[in-house]
């Protein structure tokens, strides 16, 4: 009896280890790659665009930071609104937005966002409520579409990453945030876009350290291991925290969460070469340059975003540094920003002690399971008034998630969790950490008043996690799973159809609940008792 020769694989080349094998996507023409994904978001651009101006009136905390972004555009500081005008939302709403006086404003958000609702105030004029939206549509639209190629990209996968996009595109409380100006859709941007960056510097950065390393042929990798070279995608991480953070402060969170996790990439690649000690070469070789990238371009560009509050001189504290001169080592700080450094005290102060009662407050407890959504806008309607044909009507918009894609979503970061702790599975961990950096710091505050809209800041990364989880249900590739696991054809067709299946079910059902709610995110005039049909709990009302 002749003994069954096995053929030994032979050892994986660097490349291998640090990228891994072929996926579905490799040699994917850009037709493919591209097109199904800019339909995609052109239709979830198309939802956030239609009727963007209504309803034609400051919307929920859009009192704030569309008069602030007006503020800005005028005079380069946020000033306070005159005292002796008795309404001023209403004098602004109608057309007449000098509602100002000559003073200041102690404002605790930095200017970033409100620049960037400025834009469209700019572009269309300060009586357009669609120019007031406008940003916030744009930054909603491309969010779909940044999201649909890092999803393509953790997952090598086109049709998770279309399936991405569309789950983002039909998430309400995105959506809702996405034709409001409040800042937190703004922070959810600069917060996406630095993941995405870190992911590409990721890719980058491991195959020019497998180019370097199978270069060697073989010889020492020495005690450190090759160097990387310069890494411009951290680079541009760093400036993209730096405007979360000119944005809103919780960007700190996300920038330390971030800064740990690139450098925790970086120490997998040295490891897996086998470098030893791995830890102590990270440390050196990339962990220096992380901190550099990262830490001091954000202060920079935070600093930097104060630039019209430095160019005059009425801002809120902007003399505060020349009307109490320093002693000591104070001294080497120029007056101004001396000034800046006082007037965030006062503002920290603010933010921690900010514990007035609101009946749409919400602890982050609730959140995962959308407990206690925002009532961003509500009014009564009767027989006859826009529309309403019945006795009673609502016109509302409500920041509530769609409530299938967040409880799906919720047990799919179980899932993840058991993935990256298990299988130590780095797209797992990455979710994970993203996540948890927009979410986790809220549970230190739990005297503070807090709402649920402030979690639209990771809702792509909840997103990721469900298409993480469909992506386990959809299986892999019939050809990929006949190469890599030896099953048959048939068999690896069979597992992939039931996959689509359960997996298209789950982004009909998100889809149709979507449509469900879009009276309550648009603001439709609808009976009463339609709209109670959508208050699916008690905490809802």
């Amino acid at each position: 009896m002749t003994a069954t020769r096995v053929r030994e694989r032979p050892p994986a080349t660097a490349r291998e280890r640090l990228l891994g094998g072929s996926s579905e996507i490799d040699g994917e023409s850009w037709r493919r790659a591209w097109l199904p994904l800019l339909l995609v978001t052109a239709v979830g651009g198309f939802l956030r665009f239609f009727q963007l101006g209504r309803p034609h009136q400051l919307v929920f905390d859009e009192t704030y930071y569309v008069k602030q972004a007006y503020s800005l555009l005028r005079y380069g500081i946020e000033r306070r609104t005159d005292g002796a005008i008795a309404k001023p939302d209403e004098l602004f709403t109608q057309g007449t937005p000098d509602v100002f006086g000559t003073t200041g404003d102690f404002v605790v958000h930095p200017p970033v966002g409100k620049w960037m609702i400025a834009v469209g105030e700019h572009l269309f004029g300060i009586d357009s409520s669609f120019g007031w939206r406008f940003s916030a549509a744009v930054i909603g639209t491309l969010s779909i579409l940044v999201l649909g190629r890092l999803a393509r990209r953790l997952f090598r996968s086109t049709l998770l990453g279309v399936t991405a996009a569309v789950l983002l595109s039909v998430e309400g409380e995105h959506f809702v945030e996405s034709r409001t100006s409040l800042l937190d859709i703004f922070l959810m941007w600069w917060v996406l876009v630095a993941f995405t960056c870190l992911v590409v510097d990721r890719d980058h950065a491991r195959a020019r350290l497998a180019d370097r390393v199978d270069a060697l042929a073989g010889a020492p990798l020495g005690t450190l291991g090759p160097r990387i070279g310069l890494r411009p995608w951290r680079l541009a991480a760093g400036v993209s925290l730096g405007l979360a953070c000119g944005v809103k402060w919780s960007g700190l969170y996300v920038l330390a969460f971030f800064g740990l996790m690139t450098v925790l990439w970086d120490a997998g690649a040295r490891r897996a070469l086998g470098v030893r000690p791995w830890f102590a070469a990270t440390v050196r070789r990339d962990g220096i340059g992380a901190f550099c990238s990262l830490v001091p371009v954000a202060v920079v560009v935070y600093v930097a975003s104060w630039a019209g509050w430095f160019a005059t001189s009425d801002g809120y504290d902007r003399q505060w540094g020349a009307q109490n001169p320093a002693t000591g080592a104070a001294g080497l700080l120029p007056d101004a920003l001396r000034s800046l450094v006082q007037y965030h005290r006062e503002a920290y102060r603010f933010h921690v002690g900010l514990t007035t009662p609101h009946p749409y407050s919400a602890n982050p407890w609730s959140w995962l399971v959308q407990g206690r959504p925002t009532s961003f806008f509500y009014e009564s309607k009767v027989r006859g008034q826009e529309g309403c044909d019945v006795d009673a009507c609502s016109k509302a918009i409500t920041s509530l998630g769609t409530p299938v894609l967040w409880w799906a979503g919720a047990l799919a970061l179980v899932v993840v969790l058991f993935c990256w702790a298990l299988r130590r599975d780095w797209r797992a961990g990455a979710i994970l950490c993203a996540l948890a950096a927009g979410y986790l710091p809220w549970f230190q505050y739990q005297q503070r008043t807090i709402f649920t809209f402030y979690s639209v800041v990771f809702v792509p990364f909840l997103v990721l996690a469900l298409v993480y989880v469909l992506g386990l249900v959809l299986g892999p590739d019939p050809g990929t799973a006949v190469l890599r696991a030896g099953v048959s054809a048939e068999a690896a067709v069979r597992r992939r159809r039931w996959g689509a299946l359960v997996a298209g079910l789950v982004v009909v059902a998100c889809v149709a609940c979507f449509a469900f709610f879009w009276p309550i995110y648009t603001a439709q005039v609808i009976p009463y008792s339609a709209w109670q049909r959508r208050m699916w709990l008690p905490s809802w009302v």
